[in-house]
């Protein structure tokens, strides 16, 4: 597409819309409650994507107020009608705000988010102001995209032309393909999507059911107003010195195993730290480590004994205790064999993925590896979460995950969302990995049988408290 510089139509488009937001800037009050309940929502919705305290760039941030009150570290803001830029800067005066055109403004900062909150449809040239947001984009930045539904197109002119709403000049109306093949056309893979807002005006009672439930079920999230996306820049491989990697081994009652998980765990990166967290085993377990430690000076191995109960306290005290960059989790049981713990650091030290979930369920498995009632359960949890988290995840409980430590420890900052409730270590992984927008990939491995002692699961207690998790982090991920 021409130079939007050297286009006297394109020029003529945007200075028809200057105009128009001006003059919507200085009426700015005269449009009734539908419009402000409707931002109200998407500001919700929004700031339960972005943590506080992260560094935000909003493009077409109107008169400030959905920045302002995402409560970022460093907020820009950046809108091309001068009106609305003096309300926002005398708002907001600790925000940064830019009166320029997204098309061919530059400068030159890396923001963690960057927001397109219903701008797409009025921009000339979606391609080119995707493609600029690229050289404000570090590897791990996201971008937060929501445009209006073309289904809405005549009620919201309705809604315009009885001053309900801003009035708004003709629309692009690009549908979710349309918005995720210009973001891979500009450098950009979609992680998630997802619609909002089936009532955007206030009814008492109503409009919490219709919007925080509904519009997220069946047919009626095709009836939403708003089509939500979030994404990364496309994979890029690590550019630093290899990793350290640490894998951290919870160890209760497998005594029979230590010694293979020793010469059977492969060096990766710039070398392997074996993590051992014992959970107080009723076998001889610690003093086996203990023996394999010494037996094996040339690894590089710590020893925790746990002094809270469940695999997830094991498991986060290995992580606190990690010296690692790379995190994985290797279940001392052997059913995941150490040998596949190379594909997943290249998934994650190529950038396919942020967190690598191992996935039992693609591969035949060994006669006795999972009971078929553990089996039924895991396929109803993997479709449970495949929904819940917006992205495929086919096995929730296969106990090898890996990651960045970084981004564990923006997980660990965050749990006061869902809480400390997790025995298994899984969930609390999953769920803020998927609250942080990491991008999560399966990876497939073959289960083996054990070959040393026995489950410490307990498939019918435990899976009525995994179903109590995914109904409680139904509601702090879909239901909101």
């Amino acid at each position: 597409m021409a130079d939007i510089k050297q286009d006297p139509t394109a020029q003529k488009y945007q200075s028809e819309r200057i105009q128009h937001w001006d003059q919507v800037a200085r009426q700015f009050n005269r449009f009734g409650r539908g419009g402000d309940y409707y931002r109200s929502r998407l500001v919700d919705v929004i700031a339960n994507i972005i943590p506080q305290n992260q560094h935000v760039l909003e493009i077409g941030c109107s008169r400030g107020d959905l920045l302002a009150k995402l409560k970022p570290q460093r907020g820009v803001g950046i809108d091309f009608s001068p009106e609305m830029i003096k309300i926002a800067q005398v708002a907001y005066p600790h925000l940064t705000f830019i009166e320029a055109d997204a098309h061919t403004v530059d400068f030159n900062e890396k923001f963690d988010y960057i927001i397109l909150s219903d701008l797409l449809n009025d921009l000339w040239d979606v391609q080119t102001v995707l493609e600029k947001i690229n050289r404000w984009s570090h590897p791990h930045t996201r971008i937060i995209i929501n445009s209006y539904s073309r289904l809405w197109e005549l009620p919201l002119a309705l809604a315009a032309r009885l001053s309900f709403v801003k009035p708004k000049l003709y629309q692009n109306w690009l549908t979710v393909e349309d918005i995720n093949n210009l973001l891979r056309l500009s450098g950009f893979e979609t992680i998630r999507t997802w619609s909002e807002v089936l009532l955007p005006v206030r009814f008492p009672l109503l409009d919490s059911f219709f919007n925080c439930f509904l519009a997220k079920l069946g047919l009626f999230q095709w009836m939403a107003i708003s089509n939500f996306l979030v994404a990364r820049p496309n994979a890029q491989k690590n550019d630093e010195s290899l990793p350290v990697v640490s894998v951290i081994v919870p160890a209760r009652n497998e005594a029979g195993n230590i010694e293979a998980i020793f010469s059977r765990t492969p060096e990766m990166g710039a070398g392997t730290e074996l993590v051992f967290v014992e959970g107080n085993s009723s076998d001889h377990t610690y003093q086996a480590i203990e023996q394999a430690i010494k037996n094996h000076p040339e690894r590089r191995t710590s020893l925790f004994k746990q002094t809270g109960v469940g695999k997830g306290d094991a498991v986060r005290l290995g992580y606190s205790q990690a010296k690692g960059a790379v995190l994985m989790i290797l279940d001392a049981d052997l059913t995941v064999p150490p040998e596949d713990l190379p594909r997943f650091y290249r998934a994650l030290v190529e950038g396919q993925a942020e967190f690598v979930n191992g996935v039992r369920l693609v591969y035949p498995m060994e006669k006795e590896a999972m009971r078929f009632a553990n089996l039924i359960g895991n396929k109803f949890f993997s479709l449970a979460f495949s929904w819940l988290l917006g992205q495929p995840i086919k096995d929730t409980l296969c106990g090898t995950k890996v990651l960045w430590k970084r981004d564990y420890e923006r997980i660990a900052e965050n749990r006061h969302v869902f809480g400390d409730f997790d025995p298994f270590g899984d969930y609390d992984l999953l769920f803020g990995a998927a609250r942080l927008n990491l991008k999560i990939i399966d990876l497939p491995i073959r289960y083996r049988e054990r070959t040393y002692g026995s489950t410490n699961i307990e498939r019918w207690k435990h899976g009525v408290l995994l179903l109590r998790m995914v109904l409680f982090a139904a509601s702090k991920i879909k239901f909101i």
